[in-house]
């Protein structure tokens, strides 16, 4: 093989971001992790996270004021430097837990902050992948998020990201694909991207903040989907939210997902209003059809969180 093709393969290997350190040093990294209530999901996710090979991410544990044991049970990590604590001796809920722990990445001085909930197990690779894609972009990206699976290996419906604000992404056996929204689950964040673009929205409380906070880094950088980075998502079931079947004592969280969301859709100008409007009688009618109990509290609890996120106008605090 003459000279001229060596160069030529190096040039596509380098393109195709071969995996350096020195790019994205791990210790530039935080794996930021927000719990509540969730002792054994959390301790599997955490365990994922010191597996990751190419070099372990720094892990910051928000905790929402846990009553379920979980501080004892980190006590060993907490102890030997494993990972990093933080409660926030009350419940501000998902949106609170990774406002605060954005803040508390940057202040603490990394470069990259990779954010996920407490049932998130990343594989191995996860981590590395990512770097890849990182060396791949030669940083130019605003966000990148993992491909998502369920516990049974199909992808888990409910983070599937998003090519515009109708449009879900299709082919995820690409190895990069832009996108524009995306969830917590699995989102690779630069903390020069949060710093200019401020944190995510802990007035949210629960539900919507990966929406409205991917979608505002989109708006400002290119950002994408990375298919050989992926997580497992260990929720109970993968039928995703709806309050025509949820329980009773889960439907308070659906007025912040219908008050979040009209004010995510309203920023999208005509395109959003559209699909949120839509999207409003298919909930409205799915509650009338269904067969399940409650459907006065239904219906009210969509109407308000929808009347109230017309006004809505949430405080956006910089990091």
């Amino acid at each position: 093989m003459n000279e001229e093709n060596n160069i030529e393969i190096n040039k596509e290997e380098s393109l195709l971001g071969r995996y350096s350190d020195t790019v994205v040093p791990e210790r530039d990294i935080a794996a930021i992790v927000v719990t509540y209530n969730r002792r054994d999901k959390l301790i599997n996710c955490i365990k994922s996270l010191i597996a990751q090979k190419g070099g372990r991410p720094d892990i910051i544990i928000i905790d929402n004021a846990s009553t379920d044991g979980t501080r004892d049970a980190l006590e060993s990590y907490i102890s030997e430097g494993s990972i990093i604590y933080k409660n926030t001796e009350r419940n501000i809920g998902g949106a609170g837990g990774f406002e605060i722990g954005c803040r508390e990445a940057v202040g603490l001085g990394y470069k990259y902050l990779w954010l996920m909930d407490d049932d998130c197990v990343p594989d191995e690779t996860a981590l590395l992948e990512l770097k890849k894609a990182h060396n791949k972009l030669s940083g130019r990206y605003g966000f990148l998020s993992s491909k998502v699976l369920w516990k049974d290996g199909s992808l888990c419906k409910m983070n599937i990201q998003k090519k515009d604000v109708i449009s879900k992404l299709k082919h995820f056996d690409r190895q990069i694909e832009p996108i524009q929204f995306a969830s917590f689950v699995s989102c690779f964040i630069k903390a020069s991207v949060v710093k200019e673009m401020a944190l995510p929205i802990g007035e949210f409380f629960i539900w919507g903040d990966d929406l409205e906070y991917t979608r505002r880094i989109s708006l400002e950088y290119p950002c994408y989907y990375v298919g050989k980075s992926v997580v497992v998502h260990d929720c109970e079931t993968n039928a995703g939210s709806n309050i025509a079947l949820d329980a009773l004592d889960r439907l308070k969280n659906y007025f912040y997902a219908y008050r979040n969301e009209v004010y995510i859709f309203k920023r999208e100008g005509l395109k959003g209003i559209g699909y949120w409007g839509v999207r409003l009688i298919y909930h409205l009618i799915r509650i009338a059809l269904s067969g399940e109990k409650y459907k006065s509290v239904r219906f009210s609890t969509l109407l308000k969180g929808t009347l109230i996120g017309l006004l809505y106008n949430p405080t956006i605090d910089m990091a």
